[in-house]
């Protein structure tokens, strides 16, 4: 019998309605700190408490500065940033990560996202999406870019047919633990969907499928939704009835 998944550490709450969102920048290069702080520092929904070089750093800056979100770069010198948000989110009421990467496919980024990071965001993306996907984070909805999901997932999908097969018969019987409307959520997840264009799909209230999120969280002990896509691309739900099904029944 396998052992069961340990819980995923509590999440921080969100900042309250009104204060700015308190976030950690963390990268090697001088000149890419400066940029994200002139990008992210004008804007007034979000407060940069501090700046860090290096992953050794991160646990000290987040102990004193209390972030609600790091921008973590995952290739730096010392600590990397892979081991700094596996060590960070290891922790009880660790803050959310967002890692920063150079390349769609980083083979570091994968890693990053099953550790527990909420998201990622390459260099050159453009600063007002920075800014969004920032402030989504800290509202407890991690980024799941579409399009880069897909070559995350692609490379999940990576290995041996065994491998592969492997994987997908302990996804589809983890997704099995899920009732009915709880699949039907996580597959909507999976494409990437918000979870207001969930509620217009499943024709349910955005507070009712933030409900099932959590559900699914605990149930399968995983920390995000972008865990969960990933489950449900390994359980081969996403190339299934597009429009709605892809549900174990």
């Amino acid at each position: 019998m396998s052992t069961p998944p340990s819980p995923a550490p509590p999440a921080p709450s969100p900042p309250p309605a009104g204060r700015p969102v308190r976030l950690l920048i963390v990268d090697d290069d001088p000149l890419v700190r400066a940029g994200l702080t002139l990008m992210l520092g004008g804007d007034d929904g979000i407060d940069i408490v501090g700046e860090g070089a290096d992953g050794h750093e991160v646990a000290e800056l987040v102990e004193r500065l209390r972030p609600d979100v790091v921008l973590m770069d995952l290739r730096m010198p010392g600590m990397d940033g892979l081991t700094a948000t596996e060590r960070l989110r290891s922790r009880p009421a660790a803050p959310e990560v967002i890692v920063l990467t150079t390349f769609h496919a980083d083979e570091h980024v994968l890693r990053a996202i099953r550790a527990g990071a909420a998201g990622f965001v390459l260099k050159d993306t453009p600063p007002a999406r920075i800014v969004e996907s920032v402030r989504r984070v800290a509202a407890g909805d991690p980024v799941l870019s579409p399009a880069v999901t897909r070559q995350l997932m692609d490379r999940a999908a990576g290995g041996g047919r065994d491998d592969r097969a492997g994987r997908a018969e302990r996804a589809r019987t983890r997704f099995g633990e899920l009732a009915e409307r709880e699949q039907e959520v996580a597959v909507a997840v999976g494409r990437g969907a918000s979870n207001a264009q969930i509620a217009g799909s499943l024709y349910l209230s955005v507070a009712t499928v933030k409900t099932h999120v959590s559900r699914i969280l605990a149930k399968l002990g995983l920390d995000n939704r972008v865990q969960i896509a990933l489950l449900v691309h390994d359980a081969g739900l996403l190339d299934t009835d597009q429009e709605g099904g892809g549900c174990l029944r």
